[in-house]
């Protein structure tokens, strides 16, 4: 005799619903993330990131309040996966110099994946393919290379006659050079990392000279 197995249909039900939970937080998200980008975050507002997705208004109210919250869960996404990256890379007794340069290589290389994901999603053949401000992500991810330099310079004891200016360098030229780097085509994290390494520990005396 065959046996025919019993599926309840509540648990069918629960499993659909937490499905469709899933699912809209997520577009949510993707829509989120797409907006900050493109409008930059004061822009953007709740009707940018509602009109995205294509659900009901008060269906992205069932999982944020405002653009402040969901900022806030792409932010918390991209440290929690940026974290073990810097972690690896603090308190192993590099030279400041190596530091630096794996730090600035880190988080030029995360900001260009979350680059290629954000552009993935876009029309073919836009015009302006790049990041008009900044994901939540990335401004997460820089807050966490701004901290690891800043206390990696105090805890030494030189070669800074001022670490917090040296930090604050650092941390300046990382910012700007990563922007310029996102807009150009292709994006190169190498040269990218090389040229603001460059300018941290050398100044304009230390770049590369252009070829003749």
């Amino acid at each position: 005799m065959s046996q025919v197995a019993y599926l309840n249909p509540n648990l069918l039900a629960g499993g659909k619903r937490e499905q469709t939970k899933v699912a809209n937080r997520q577009a949510i998200l993707n829509a989120a993330r797409e907006v900050f980008g493109e409008l930059g975050y004061e822009t953007a507002t709740v009707r940018d990131i509602i009109r995205r997705t294509g659900l009901a208004a008060g269906t992205f109210y069932n999982y944020y309040r405002s653009k402040e919250e969901v900022f806030a869960a792409l932010a918390d996404d991209g440290a929690r996966r940026f974290a073990p990256i810097l972690k690896g890379l603090r308190g192993k007794g590099y030279s400041f110099e190596e530091f630096v340069h794996r730090a600035i290589s880190a988080y030029f290389g995360f900001i260009a994946d979350e680059h290629a994901t954000w552009a993935a999603h876009r029309p073919a053949g836009e015009p302006h393919l790049h990041i008009q401000g900044e994901t939540p992500e990335m401004a997460a991810v820089f807050a966490e290379i701004r901290d690891a330099m800043a206390d990696d310079i105090a805890g030494r004891k030189g070669p800074f006659a001022d670490p917090d200016y040296m930090a604050a360098a650092c941390i300046a030229i990382a910012r700007e050079v990563g922007d310029k780097m996102l807009e150009r085509r292709p994006i190169d994290t190498a040269g990218a990392t090389d040229f603001a390494v460059s300018m941290i520990l050398g100044g304009l005396k230390g770049l590369p000279k252009a070829p003749a």
